[in-house]
């Protein structure tokens, strides 16, 4: 189970928002929260679609939320939205049902139960229209 990693990858994801990517930062939390060898993998991994594919993300989560497009989403729930669309549409071996819900485990944590309900709403969509995606 991932619970622990992506969690990390969400605190490093949403400090990213503010402070830009900061590999110290990111060393410091893989080492505070002891993630395994596996668990620093899987970051690096939805990392770097994270990066690569960020531009895409966001028309995505504009084309899924018209009312409430990616430049308005409170920054947590994007964070945690851009992990999940890493793993729904770049990362194959992580079932998509699995991402939408850790995703929402995570939006009532850190966010709320109206942004858990947003995030996992628009995470369905992205799943039901995959394949218009990638």
């Amino acid at each position: 189970m991932r619970t622990a990693a992506r969690e990390t990858l969400f605190k490093y994801v949403f400090s990213s928002r503010f402070n830009g990517w900061d590999d110290a930062l990111k060393r410091r939390l893989y080492k505070g929260d002891a993630l395994t060898e596996d668990d620093v993998e899987y970051c690096d991994r939805a990392l770097g679609h994270i990066a690569e594919h960020e531009a895409d993300m966001d028309a995505v989560l504009d084309r899924m939320s018209p009312t409430f497009p990616g430049a308005n989403i409170f920054p947590a729930d994007k964070s945690l939205l851009y992990i999940a669309m890493a793993e729904i549409l770049y990362m194959d071996d992580i079932p998509p049902e699995v991402s939408i819900s850790e995703a929402a485990n995570l939006a009532n944590k850190y966010s709320s139960a109206k942004s858990a309900d947003f995030v996992s709403g628009v995470l369905s969509g992205v799943l039901k229209e995959k394949d218009s995606f990638t």
